[in-house]
């Protein structure tokens, strides 16, 4: 009996001890010693905003890119002079260079404030970033809870199956989001995301050219969104080509997205599963039919995923320049 006591009070620990990560980030983590944080960060990310769009995407990204990584430790950010860092894997090497900036760029604005020099992480900098971009393209604004430290150690190894790929069905989907507590909603809002995205010509060609020996073209595909898509990916296509992820709508933040899942107009087969797949094809009706559940959706799912794996109290460090460890 007394072994089994212990598994319990153990298991209960660490169930306690999950709930205190998240206990202990808050809103006003930085009160007292960097008040003015959020008005730094946004000041530098509309600056940046304004030179260049792609800061949106590229930011949103890199933050997603970096919480399903050994948790939001900012550990993605991490430069390697052997190459051999986060960023270095094939999965990271297309995330865009602005979004990287805007976090230079955010953290030089926070330093620059005596108060406030090395004492918010890099972490919490790319998630206010995050929120940022999200309110300058038109979608929610929501409170962003901070206390994230900054990891110190960054792989090409750890990105190993840790990110989604562009042929994901949805049990893969689900799989990968679940090992981040991150439920079927989460994900199907976090998709949401696309609405600003954009994807190479590679991540979906197969779906435009050789799908099958019996179909050249995905049959979930819009036909004539297929042949627009041959037109702007040719054979052979300069591999730096962007197409967007949401064809109708692709500087705004809203649900135009399952919208055009409803008409076949996802770009990736990960997008389009969400809405051919009978168990997520409800959530999809739902937020192309209300823009308003779905920006409630997201705001929950984004505040989810700024939880996972976090490093508060002692653990990891408050970065002095965001792309190395002190």
């Amino acid at each position: 009996m007394e072994s089994r006591s212990a598994i319990l009070l153990s298991s209960l620990l660490f169930s306690l001890l999950l709930t205190a990560t998240s206990a202990q980030l808050s809103s006003d983590f930085y009160k007292n010693t960097c008040p003015n944080v959020e008005t730094l960060v946004r000041s530098a990310v509309t600056k940046k905003f304004q030179q260049t769009f792609v800061t949106a995407p590229a930011t949103l990204r890199l933050f997603f890119h970096d919480c399903f990584v050994r948790g939001c430790d900012g550990s993605v950010l991490i430069d390697s002079p052997t190459n051999t860092a986060e960023k270095n894997h094939p999965d990271d090497i297309s995330l865009a260079g602005d979004g990287f900036d805007t976090v230079v760029k955010a953290k030089a604005a926070v330093d620059s404030d005596p108060q406030c020099t090395n004492k918010v992480s890099c972490a919490d900098i790319l998630a206010l970033a995050t929120r940022d971009v999200v309110v300058l393209t038109g979608g929610p604004n929501y409170p962003v809870e901070l206390g994230r430290r900054d990891g110190r150690i960054s792989t090409i190894a750890s990105v190993q199956r840790h990110l989604p790929q562009p042929f994901f069905n949805l049990d893969q989907l689900n799989s990968l989001f679940g090992f981040n507590n991150l439920t079927q909603t989460d994900m199907i809002a976090l998709s949401g995301a696309h609405t600003i995205g954009v994807s190479h010509c590679s991540r979906f060609s197969n779906r435009i050219y050789k799908f099958s020996p019996k179909n050249r073209i995905d049959p979930t595909l819009n036909l004539a969104y297929a042949f627009q898509l041959r037109q702007m990916c040719p054979l052979n296509v300069d591999p730096t080509i962007a197409i967007s992820l949401d064809p109708t709508t692709p500087n705004t933040f809203d649900n135009a997205y399952y919208k055009n899942l409803q008409q076949g107009k996802g770009l990736l087969s990960s997008d389009e599963v969400l809405f051919t797949d009978a168990r997520s094809k409800s959530t999809v009706d739902l937020f192309a039919s209300n823009n308003d559940a779905f920006q409630q959706a997201f705001v929950n799912a984004i505040t989810n995923l700024g939880r996972v794996g976090v490093k508060t109290g002692n653990q990891g460090e408050i970065r002095h320049g965001c792309s190395q460890i002190n």
